[in-house]
């Protein structure tokens, strides 16, 4: 697989007030897809504007014609697997299938208590994924699905008539531990990682591109242990997350640095934060978008 670059939108923007004219931004910048995050709300953007991921999706579809729309990524930590199948076919729909599903088992932030819940502890958040994401595989493939499981069941339930993608929407598993890796093998069809999060703060470039080849190989084995060649799988990096999180936007000699670097650990999408003033994703507007229309091509893609 080539290399594509897209970008992932916080839905912080009220729609008539800029939120509208950067998703259509994206589309005309050459951006394979735009995600949003699919949280309740997020570190330090929780004391303000903070829309919600399946709506905004519905507007972009609707604003846009040719790029991919997804979440990055939804989680069990306030989604239920059967009405979470219902809206992502509603959305397949609207989009006229341009959707993709990212999904990862969660984390202790603010969506993990804000149900007013405990938090899972990290062997609940892996059990309930385990049995979240072959539900909703089900559901979205599926006429009518029953379920009764551990953590979640199911009646019944009707999606008819189905995705507009067959046989479903893909999924874009995020994973680095064993059981979420055999997930992603089982039913992904791409894989998300961030990075090796313990290098965030002290962590080198370098040793943050071995942790990649790690996961990568990792990954790798989960897919041989179940009969899948690994190259079926798109491998997608969300940048921002690693020792040189914002080097690859300084430049675009800075970002074919960073997007050769990775492309040669088998990487087929990576993908750029869209700019924030004021926030950790600031960076300079003009140089993000030579990056979106330049950056690729001077890698040779």
């Amino acid at each position: 697989m080539s290399l594509r670059l897209s970008t992932v939108i916080l839905p912080v923007d009220r729609w008539h007030e800029g939120g509208r004219a950067t998703w259509r931004r994206a589309e005309d910048l050459g951006f394979h897809a735009a995600y949003t995050y699919d949280h309740l709300s997020w570190r330090t953007f929780r004391d303000g504007p903070w829309f919600g991921a399946l709506p905004t999706l519905a507007a972009a579809a609707t604003a846009t014609d040719r790029l991919r729309l997804g979440t990055l990524v939804t989680s069990p930590n306030f989604r239920h697997p059967v009405t979470l199948a219902k809206e992502l076919i509603s959305l397949d729909d609207i989009s006229d299938g341009r959707i993709t599903l990212g999904i990862g088992a969660g984390g202790n932030g603010f969506d993990a208590t804000a149900l007013g819940q405990e938090a899972w502890t990290p062997r609940e958040r892996a059990d309930r994924f385990a049995e979240f994401v072959p539900l909703l595989d089900r559901l979205l493939t599926e006429g009518a699905v029953s379920h009764r499981g551990t953590f979640y069941s199911a009646d019944e339930a009707r999606n008819v008539p189905g995705c507009v993608q067959r046989p479903r929407l893909p999924f874009a598993v995020a994973a680095t531990g064993p059981r979420g890796l055999k997930l992603a093998a089982a039913h992904g069809q791409a894989w998300v990682t961030t990075g090796d999060p313990k290098l965030y703060e002290e962590g080198t470039p370098e040793q943050s591109v071995a942790a990649l080849r790690g996961q990568v190989e990792k990954l790798e084995k989960a897919c041989s242990d179940l009969g899948r060649d690994a190259a079926e799988l798109g491998k997608v990096l969300l940048t921002g997350f690693t020792p040189d999180r914002s080097r690859p936007l300084e430049s675009v000699d800075a970002f074919v640095d960073f997007a050769g670097r990775h492309a040669e650990l088998g990487f087929t999408e990576l993908v750029l934060h869209w700019p924030i003033p004021d926030s950790d994703f600031a960076a300079d507007q003009q140089v993000f978008e030579r990056i979106a229309t330049e950056g690729l091509a001077q890698l040779g893609q």
